[in-house]
């Protein structure tokens, strides 16, 4: 059975396009993988500025209510990874470690991963005091001294606007000096409640049940030494989950969805919503838009293709 709709990927995004796509009867496919299905917002605690929640509500639950919606209105859902795809001839192949799907279109939402430093007391508190995204999270450092590991431009941005609620950020970087761009290192330098510290690596996030602190290490003379903080905001980039893309569609040269029109794929056909085009935003609801804007391009081609009733 050719699908009408594939959607690789979950998320915002991924779940946004299967509940417009299956109200209208399309009866998407989701691909959701195996591991982080629901995407990163799975991985965190309270999320309080998604429209619709005034008291907040945990990620996962968020999300859990985005796939009961979808469903609700007949998206099937597999729980398999994408390994391969073919679109160089139609209809499009989907290849999973176990099956093989074919589809008239596709919309592929893999989103991207936060890169974390790697050390196991960073994944033990994750949640609990360690984050990757400060605009998600820094509501809940209020008049806290937080550090934030980075020298590029979003350890910059992050660290600026941490400094509306933190009592006083420490940007720690293990070279000499900034990648960021002039501009945003100076606004840096110039804020009173940010101080830096070159040179520096985190070697281990101090807490049990929260963040207490971090003990990090001179790389020039070794020197060991403890900063009582009560966050720690990672901001060493993300990694778009478009490893089975290569070669098979337009990437960028960090591994993001080239798209025109905002979410369409140099193929037409496929499109591509949420974080796996997003270098800039990041944001749930920005996601779950993207989403909406890839189903309706869906819609579009499908009836313009008149390839609505062919299931």
């Amino acid at each position: 059975m050719v699908e009408n709709l594939i959607i690789i990927g979950s998320g915002p995004a991924g779940y946004s396009a299967a509940l417009y796509t299956a109200r209208e009867d399309f009866k998407p496919l989701m691909i959701a993988g195996t591991v982080n299905v629901g995407g990163q917002l799975t991985l965190t605690t309270t999320v309080d500025n998604y429209p619709g929640f005034p008291e907040g509500i945990q990620g996962p639950e968020l999300m859990g209510l985005f796939e009961k919606q979808a469903k609700r209105f007949g998206t099937r859902i597999l729980h398999e990874d994408v390994v391969d795809v073919d679109f160089g001839s139609r209809p499009f192949k989907i290849k999973t470690s176990e099956n093989q799907y074919e589809a008239h279109t596709v919309i592929i939402s893999t989103g991207a991963s936060s890169k974390w430093l790697g050390i196991p007391s960073e994944m033990r508190l994750r949640g609990k005091g360690v984050s990757s995204c400060a605009t998600c999270d820094a509501v809940f450092f209020r008049n806290k001294d937080v550090v934030v590991v980075g020298g590029g431009d979003t350890a910059m941005e992050d660290s600026l606007f941490l400094t509306k609620f933190a009592s006083s950020v420490t940007i720690l970087h293990r070279r000499e000096g900034f990648r960021a761009s002039k501009a945003m290192q100076d606004k840096v330098m110039a804020n009173p409640k940010i101080r830096v510290m070159f040179n520096t690596t985190v070697e281990e996030i101090l807490g049990q049940e929260q963040v207490t602190g971090v003990r990090i290490k001179n790389v020039n003379d070794g020197k060991e030494e403890t900063l009582k903080v009560g966050g720690v905001f990672i901001a060493i980039g993300h990694t778009p989950n478009t490893e089975f893309l290569k070669g098979k569609i337009k990437l960028d040269d960090q591994g993001y969805i080239l798209t025109r029109e905002e979410v369409k794929t140099d193929i037409e056909g496929v499109y591509a919503a949420g974080d796996v085009v997003d270098r800039v935003y990041k944001q749930a609801v920005t996601a779950a838009g993207s989403g909406v804007k890839a189903a309706l391009e869906v819609r579009a081609y499908l009836q313009n293709m008149n390839l609505t009733n062919l299931q």
